[in-house]
């Protein structure tokens, strides 16, 4: 097994463990590595230090409070968008798959003006896009999978 540092086209660090460097190459070009942070696919290998001991423990730590203030600045983004998913989950109605068809009316004035959420295939998405509907993205949190 091979640990690799790696990281996305957005600069976002982590590792991975890989049977090999083949399999590692293998897993890239099928789309199956992706940024833990970020969803992207677009993953290189990271420059990797020797884990040698050098007593440079100021830098470790100095590090080590990077990694914290980045975890609370996460934290904070994830309630904001919290706020803001509960804030339309409770001032709009839920008309599931019906939302394309639904948003068309309002929008065309053949249904009350009215704030609606629900469910929309891309290429639904898109052509409602295309008609100059306006439509945006319920933020999703990876907490809401669990």
């Amino acid at each position: 097994m091979i640990k690799y540092s790696l990281k996305c086209e957005y600069d976002h660090l982590f590792e991975a463990w890989f049977e090999s460097s083949s399999g590692f190459e293998e897993q890239c070009k099928r789309g199956f590595v992706a940024c833990p942070q970020c969803g992207s696919t677009q993953v290189a290998k990271a420059l990797m230090t020797p884990g040698v001991s050098t007593g440079r423990r100021k830098d470790a730590r100095k590090q080590a409070v990077q990694v914290a203030a980045l975890s609370t600045m996460e934290k904070e983004m994830r309630a904001k968008m919290k706020e803001v998913r509960d804030h339309i989950h409770a001032n709009t109605e839920d008309v599931g798959a019906s939302f394309p068809e639904e948003a068309r009316k309002i929008h065309y004035g053949e249904a009350e003006q009215r704030g609606i959420r629900g469910a929309a295939k891309p290429e639904e998405v898109k052509s409602l896009v295309d008609e100059g509907v306006e439509i945006a993205p319920v933020p999703s949190l990876p907490d809401d999978a669990n």
